[in-house]
Formats: structure tokens, C-alpha cells, sequence
């Protein structure tokens, strides 16, 4: 009876996946359909249409997770079997639209259009596909409902380019069983393939040495995607200079200078196409400070700053878990980005709505007050200082690049520059190192682009100031659990 027992209890954790992927088939193929959609609007109206519907490669989705367990993302996809009416996929979502809106030129009624995309496993039958857009509340509302048919003739079915090297960097087992991360190089020319190779090896390791990336670094597939640039680099409209690059990524985004997008999002998917992917990095041969994160779209960070390291963990941090900014004393372009006296679905900011209900309370370090009265003081007046330097210097640099000034002479301001954003990271780890609240879980204000009423988990975080650190413990939890949805 012993031995009978033990061997069903061996068996159980094949049985369970394999139940699981039976009850996808029911539904799915090991496929995956894509939809690219227009995504138009402002801040008070939007709609999306349907562009064109795609069938690509292998599935790299949990067949035993469909349906997201947690409520993340502004926005929610939701697939459901015309027949039965059952919910058979779903997804959270933040998009470079959803972004745009809250910008002052979304605010004021200027309708832009961007593309984007929808990811789903290719049904086996007609479905119901609607995007929920969370209002005010957080609660989500239908603004789009179209059925699918995967017998339609319409739906592309074309072969892959040629053009694309896939490089496949770290390969721990099938995609459907796995994170899959794919690395896409941005601004590398033909002649630098190899620089390519040598960042994308060294940033993998970088995110598989961190924790808690690197405790579940076996659950890990990463990609390596390259397509070469007609030139080195990426836009950068503030100085003047454009790029001929396969995404046409750029600075200035929504008019922030260290906002690095791309809102091509065909050509993305089209490259990103070449490799079963949950997530995308967009990997900018650039050497100033810059990069993005949006979740579940893609994060972009440039590859020779003195902080890349920073960027490239911090910007995935947004795009595969959600996690939301905790710094707030930097310039963005954004407005009321977190609506006031509503709580952010984000794991890692709280608008502590019930102190006593804090939604990390039970990683709050004993004998700690909450909310947690640090040195905020101190800490915005040092900011202040450094931030004013900072837009200063950055608006001269910008004039002698659009100037066409000595180049020795812009050099020497970029070095002053960089020099000055070394010793203001000094600073800060120096400031909080002193702080009675070092190390410990709390309910600090100050989040979220918000000097008020938004509150972090702890003094410092790879969320919160630039250097190479670790994730806060919530953070942390955030990551594992994103890591298991798509794992287990």
C-alpha cells in the first residue's frame, strides 16, 4: 500500500499538466493568432479596429494557465467559445495608447492612432474576442467585441522573412514550459553582429543573476533576434538626429527625453514573430541613459550607459510583471497617471486607502508604523537640487546638438553629465543607508510620479533609484509569481 501510494504521488505532477493540456486542446491548437489591431483616441473617448489577423508560429503560452489569475493592466483581452459562452484565455494589458491618453495632448482632445497587437492561442472553433478598458475605479468595461473565425480565408498565412537571425542564447526546455524572453537588437548595423552577440550574452546573464530571476533561472528560454539597421543607433529628435533603424525606436517620447519607444508596432511583431515569446525586450545600441517599460508590450533600455544594468532589470520589471514606477521626483509627461482615492492594481505602490488593510501587510517588518514617516523631507530637497542640474544640463546639451557645436565641446558637457548622474546614485544609496528604516517593509510615501498619497513597500528598490540593487521584497514576490504563471 506504501509503495502504490508513493508512486501516485510521483505521478501526480505529470497527471495534473496533462489534465490541463488536455482541456486546452479541447479549445486550442499549439498555435498562435494574432491580431493587430488601431488603437484611436484621447483621453475621453477610444476605440479599437481590427487591422489584420495572422497565423504564427508555435504557442508560447502556459497551456495550463488561460486564464490570468491575477488583475493587472489597464486593459483585458478575453476570449471566450461562441458556442458555450466559456472564458477559454485571457489576458492584462498596458498599451503605448493607454499611456499617450494621459499625456497633456490626450488631455486636451488630440485623437492619435497607434498599432497594436492581440496574442492568443489559435482557437479550434469560432470565439468571442472583447478588450475591457478599467474606468476610473479599476472596474473593467467592454469597449470592443468582435467574433473570430479561424476558418476565415482573410487570415494571413505567410512565410516568415529571411532576414531575422534567431540566436538562441539559453534554451532550458519547450516553450510551453518555460518564460520565453526574446532579445531584439535595435539600431545594430550588419558590421555589428558580433557587438550584438557580446550585449545579448552578457545582458541574459544580467537578468539570470538577479534575484529572484536567477533562483528560477532553469524556467528560463531567452531568444537573441537580429536584423540589421541601415545605421547605428536610434532617434533622438531633441538633438536633431534620425536614424535608419529596423524599429525606429526614439527618444523623446511624449516629449520625455529619456522615454525610449517604438510605436512600430508591425515591424515589431513581425521580428518578434521568429521565436516563441511571452515577453520582448528591445535591446537599443545606443550609449545615453534611456529606456521604457509597458506590460505585457515590451521594455526598451540602451546597451553601453553606465547604468545599464539599472535599466535593463528596471524596464522589465514593468513590461513582464507589471511593476510600477516608485520614483517621484523625476519630470514625466504624464497626468494623474494613478486617479486620486483609487487604489493601483500594481503590487508594489498603495494609495493605503485602509492602513490596516495594506495590501503587503504581511511582509511589513514588526514594530513598523505604517504609514511610515521617513526622512521625505531631506530627501526631495537633495532631489531638487539634482534635478534642476539635471534638466539644465540636459537642455544645453540638446541646443549644441541641434546647434551642430564642436563636437569636443558637447562631449565635455556629456561627460559632465554622466558624472553628475554617478554621484547623485552615490548620494541616494548614501542617504538611505543612514535611514533607521533601512531594510524594513512599511508604507512609504512618495510613489508612482506622486509626491502624496501613493505609498512604496520599502526605502529603496530597483523600482525606485538607479544602480544595481535588488527588487524590494514585494517586488520580488510580484516577479515570482509572473514567473510561475508562465512555468507551472
Amino acid at each position: 500500500m506504501k509503495k502504490a501510494l508513493i508512486t501516485l504521488i510521483l505521478l501526480m505532477p505529470i497527471l495534473v499538466p496533462a489534465q490541463d493540456a488536455l482541456e486546452f486542446e479541447k479549445y486550442f491548437l499549439y498555435q498562435t493568432l494574432r491580431v493587430d489591431v488601431f488603437h484611436t483616441g484621447d483621453a475621453k473617448e477610444e476605440m479599437f479596429t481590427i487591422d489584420r489577423v495572422i497565423q504564427e508560429g508555435p504557442w508560447a503560452g502556459n497551456p495550463r494557465r488561460t486564464v490570468v489569475p491575477f488583475e493587472l493592466g489597464r486593459y483585458l483581452l478575453r476570449v471566450s467559445d461562441t458556442v458555450s459562452g466559456t472564458l477559454i484565455y485571457s489576458k492584462g494589458f498596458d498599451s503605448y495608447f493607454g499611456e499617450y491618453k494621459t499625456t497633456e495632448p490626450g488631455v486636451n482632445g488630440v485623437k492619435k492612432t497607434f498599432s497594436e497587437t492581440l496574442l492568443l492561442p489559435f482557437p479550434r472553433n469560432k470565439v468571442r474576442l472583447e478588450v475591457l478598458l478599467r474606468d476610473r475605479q479599476n472596474i473593467p468595461q467592454t469597449i470592443f467585441n468582435r467574433e473570430i473565425d479561424p476558418a476565415d480565408t482573410f487570415i494571413v498565412k505567410e512565410k516568415l522573412s529571411d532576414d531575422v537571425q534567431v540566436i538562441e542564447q539559453v534554451k532550458n526546455g519547450a516553450p510551453a514550459d518555460k518564460v520565453d524572453l526574446v532579445i531584439i537588437g535595435e539600431g545594430y548595423t550588419d558590421a555589428e553582429l558580433e557587438k550584438f552577440k557580446r550585449d545579448l550574452a552578457r545582458f541574459s546573464e544580467l537578468i539570470l543573476s538577479q534575484e529572484p530571476y536567477q533562483t528560477f533561472r532553469e524556467r528560463f528560454n531567452i531568444s537573441g533576434l537580429f536584423k540589421p539597421s541601415a545605421e547605428s543607433g536610434c532617434d533622438e529628435p531633441s538633438y536633431g538626429s534620425f536614424k535608419n533603424t529596423i524599429l525606429g525606436a526614439s527618444f523623446d517620447s511624449f516629449g520625455s527625453e529619456r522615454y525610449l519607444l517604438t510605436d512600430d508596432n508591425r515591424a515589431l511583431r513581425d521580428i518578434a514573430a521568429h521565436a516563441p515569446y511571452d515577453t520582448i525586450m528591445i535591446m537599443v545600441n545606443q550609449a545615453r541613459y534611456g529606456g521604457g517599460g509597458i506590460y505585457n508590450l515590451y521594455c526598451t533600455f540602451t546597451s553601453d550607459n553606465q547604468w545599464q544594468q539599472y535599466l535593463c532589470l528596471h524596464e522589465l520589471g514593468h513590461s513582464f510583471s507589471g511593476l510600477a514606477d516608485e520614483y517621484y521626483t523625476s519630470a514625466v509627461a504624464y497626468n494623474e497617471f494613478y486617479p486620486a482615492g483609487v487604489e493601483p492594481l500594481e503590487a508594489n505602490i498603495t494609495a493605503l486607502l485602509d492602513a490596516g488593510n495594506l495590501k503587503w501587510k504581511e511582509l511589513v517588518t514588526k514594530k513598523t508604523a505604517v504609514p511610515t514617516l521617513w526622512e521625505k523631507a531631506a530627501y526631495e530637497a537633495m532631489e531638487k537640487v539634482y534635478q534642476q542640474k539635471r534638466r539644465q544640463t540636459n537642455e544645453k546639451i540638446a541646443a549644441l546638438k541641434r546647434a551642430n557645436a564642436p563636437k569636443a565641446e558637447i562631449e565635455a558637457l556629456q561627460a559632465q553629465s554622466e558624472e553628475m548622474s554617478r554621484l547623485n546614485g552615490l548620494e541616494v544609496n548614501a542617504f538611505f543607508k543612514k535611514s533607521r528604516f533601512q531594510g524594513k517593509v512599511g508604507a512609504f510615501e512618495g510613489a508612482g510620479y506622486a509626491a502624496k498619497g501613493l505609498f512604496r513597500p520599502m526605502l529603496d528598490c530597483l523600482m525606485f533609484s538607479r544602480g544595481r540593487k535588488p527588487f524590494c521584497k514585494v517586488c520580488e514576490q510580484a516577479v515570482i509569481r509572473t514567473i510561475k504563471y508562465y512555468s507551472e
